[in-house]
Order: C-alpha cells, then sequence, then structure tokens
C-alpha cells in the first residue's frame, strides 16, 4: 500500500538524517534528503487525504446518499462520479467551492 510505504521512506529519512552531519549548508545531501522528505511528507498526506475520502464516500453509499450532492442535494453526473468516485460535491458546487 502507498501510505504504508511512504511511512517507510519518511523513517529511512529520519535515519538518514540522524546518522549525517547536521550541518545542511555544507553538506551536499542535506538538501537532497530535506526535499526527498518534504515530498514523501506530501505525497502521504494527499495519499490520506484521498483514503479519507474513499471512506466518506463509502459511508454515503451505505446510508443512500451516494451520487448526491453534499452541498445542493441534487444528483453528481455519472462522468464525474466515473472519474471521481468518491466525489461529495456536483460540478457546479466544485467549481463554487475552489
Amino acid at each position: 500500500m502507498l501510505i504504508d510505504r511512504l511511512n517507510e521512506e519518511m523513517g529511512a529519512f529520519l535515519s538518514a538524517r540522524r546518522d549525517s552531519p547536521t550541518d545542511d549548508e555544507h553538506d551536499p545531501e542535506g538538501p537532497t534528503l530535506a526535499f526527498e522528505r518534504s515530498q514523501s511528507s506530501a505525497m502521504l498526506k494527499q495519499s490520506a487525504q484521498h483514503l479519507s475520502e474513499i471512506d466518506a464516500a463509502l459511508v454515503r453509499l451505505e446510508d443512500g446518499t451516494y451520487g448526491l450532492c453534499g452541498r445542493c442535494g441534487k444528483e453528481i453526473a455519472s462522468g464525474r462520479l466515473e472519474a471521481r468516485p468518491q466525489a461529495h460535491l456536483c460540478i457546479v458546487c466544485a467549481a463554487q467551492v475552489r
């Protein structure tokens, strides 16, 4: 699973930082490790958010509200649900939120 792999990478970055000098300014690996850690952290956050959205969609499926916009209550277009099954807003409402 992606989240497990990213958690392992984060642990590896922390271990690498612990084993390397703390002077990033003169450490050629410092910026690279910091960048990779930042990138993995962002991917982990995004994956957790996506998983949360999927869980919420499953709840809506169970309670009979899947496919209905959480804002206006109208049906979400089937094309939108096909492209983004976890969508909880119709296209009109999603555009207004941004």
